[in-house]
């Protein structure tokens, strides 16, 4: 027999690794069966387990900005809907005012019952996976507007929506809710198949936790819960024993600035981190979710961390976050919010690490890069240079920080949409030069068959990822059209064209940051 109320290391590392594989398994699911290809090939989503009142537990390493938000989500249903939340739900959200990143990524949320409890039941855990659909409305193709100055104009909002009520799918409803919009989903069929995926990988998760129980019992698996969080509690403050007070401030190409200040409290072994003088909410769509916020902090804390602790509630309880309601990083509602998810987090995490001293910036922007029209839509993410550090080079052409999705492959990309990769090379001599150099970014071009809009929504196109202690910054990231009759058009770092057959989009991403003098 078992005491539950001391973990047992042996078991604290098995419990640890069973929750993560969980979480894989679903991620597993949702590849093998979602019909987009931001879903399948580039892998843009996220799986996760939560406990009884909402808190993560475990994740796949999957999107840090998914991840560290998704616990809000959960927790906005639980206050939402407490007490209608029946055995064979699943919910669906993307509210970005209730814990929700950007309208495109949709969490699908599915409560776990045990057999035994039908008479009283309440939940015994959550999973829920997170997708980014590669459309859900708004006033561009591909739902990534560069220019939308309201949430409406970038999509069909979802809060708390019964998507599977009681073990039947609400195809009607879901269908309605895409088509009745300002700005409706250009490909409801491909929005449909890819929910369905969620609910499958939902699934693998609820099966393999009750395969759980059933093997340990509700009452250890539950105190194992609360042991990882503990422990991954205790793995961030001696993180932040050997940290130093620091405070930064960081500017954004379009003027916005984003100050952070980071105090250390060596007694009770916890961090306060305090966004005051940050700039208000803004009219551009730059604007981050309190959760996106709460996100990149988390992440930035659990990458202190040397030993290999899954990313969960535990790693936020040292941490005290102080963001102001109404300013970039906390707006209210309808702020447009779909870049503060993308570029604003990459942004905030790349602060951190200056107040810290830790590492320079690495490309600070995800180039997000939509095209399309009524029949295809496309989004992608494009690596760049990773900065370094006090011990290490950056990485030259990885996606960094707060995403982590592939890049879909050529041949995939072709054979789907009008489009060829004419090229996708190193940018050479673009990571700042220091005792250790940031990484180089990329050069991607793409020539383009069918008449499209394309979009690209960056930042760091004049404004480098800044170096440390001396070292050079990254060169800045460009955006530029070759138009097939040989002229050359520039864009800014956020920008929507009109593509012709024969056109080419070409983007340059910025270097990382360099660390320590030459």
């Amino acid at each position: 027999m078992y005491t539950t109320s001391q973990p047992d290391p042996v078991r604290l590392e098995i419990f640890k690794n069973l929750y993560q594989f969980i979480a894989e398994q679903m991620g597993i699911v949702l590849q093998n069966t979602a019909a987009s290809v931001n879903i399948k090939e580039r892998l843009d989503f996220s799986c996760a387990i939560f406990d009884s009142s909402g808190l993560l537990v475990a994740n796949a390493p999957h999107i840090p900005v998914h991840l560290g938000s998704m616990s809000e989500s959960v927790r906005s249903l639980i206050n939402d809907k407490a007490d209608t939340i029946k055995p064979g739900n699943v919910y669906l959200s993307n509210n970005p005012y209730n814990g929700g990143t950007h309208l495109p990524d949709v969490t699908a949320i599915t409560p776990v019952f045990l057999e035994t409890s039908k008479n009283n039941p309440t939940p015994l855990f959550y999973v829920a996976s997170r997708g980014h659909q590669a459309d859900i409305g708004g006033i561009t193709p591909g739902s990534m507007p560069p220019h939308s100055t309201t949430v409406e104009e970038e999509g069909i909002l979802f809060d708390n929506f019964l998507l599977v009520k009681q073990g039947n799918f609400q195809e009607t409803q879901v269908r309605h809710l895409l088509a009745n919009h300002t700005y409706p989903a250009r490909n409801p069929d491909q929005n449909i198949a890819d929910f369905k995926a969620q609910i499958a990988a939902n699934e693998r998760g609820v099966k393999e936790l009750l395969k759980m129980v059933g093997q340990y019992g509700s009452e250890t698996v539950q105190a194992y819960m609360q042991f990882v969080q503990d422990n991954a509690e205790e793995s961030v403050r001696q993180a932040i024993d050997v940290l130093k007070d620091g405070s930064f401030i960081y500017q954004m190409d379009s003027g916005a600035k984003i100050q952070v200040q980071v105090i250390i409290d060596r007694g009770k072994r916890s961090a306060t981190i305090d966004f005051t003088g940050t700039s208000g909410q803004l009219n551009s769509n730059f604007n981050a979710p309190k959760a996106v916020t709460q996100a990149a902090v988390l992440y930035v804390f659990r990458t202190l961390v040397d030993d290999s602790i899954p990313l969960n509630a535990g790693c936020l309880k040292p941490l005290e976050i102080i963001i102001p309601e109404g300013c970039m990083l906390n707006p209210t509602y309808p702020a447009a919010v779909v870049a503060g998810n993308v570029e604003t987090s990459q942004t905030i995490v790349d602060s951190l690490y200056g107040a810290l001293g830790v590492m320079a910036a690495s490309q600070g922007t995800m180039n997000n890069f939509t095209f399309g029209n009524e029949r295809y839509q496309y989004y992608e993410t494009i690596c760049g240079g990773s900065g370094a550090g006090v011990n290490f080079d950056g990485t030259d052409a990885v996606h960094t920080h707060m995403t982590n999705s592939r890049l879909t492959d050529p041949e995939v990309l072709e054979t789907r949409y009008p489009v060829l990769v004419e090229s996708f090379s190193l940018r050479s001599d673009s990571g700042g030069k220091g005792e250790h150099s940031g990484g180089d970014g990329v050069v991607r071009r793409i020539r383009f068959l069918e008449p499209m809009t394309a979009n690209i929504l960056s930042n760091h196109r004049l404004i480098p990822p800044f170096g440390l202690n001396g070292a050079e910054p990254g060169q800045v990231g460009r955006n530029w059209i070759q138009r097939h009759d040989g002229t050359q058009e520039n864009l800014d770092s956020i920008a929507t064209v009109q593509m012709k057959p024969g056109d080419v989009f070409v983007i340059e991403t910025p270097g990382g940051g360099g660390f320590g003098s030459p």
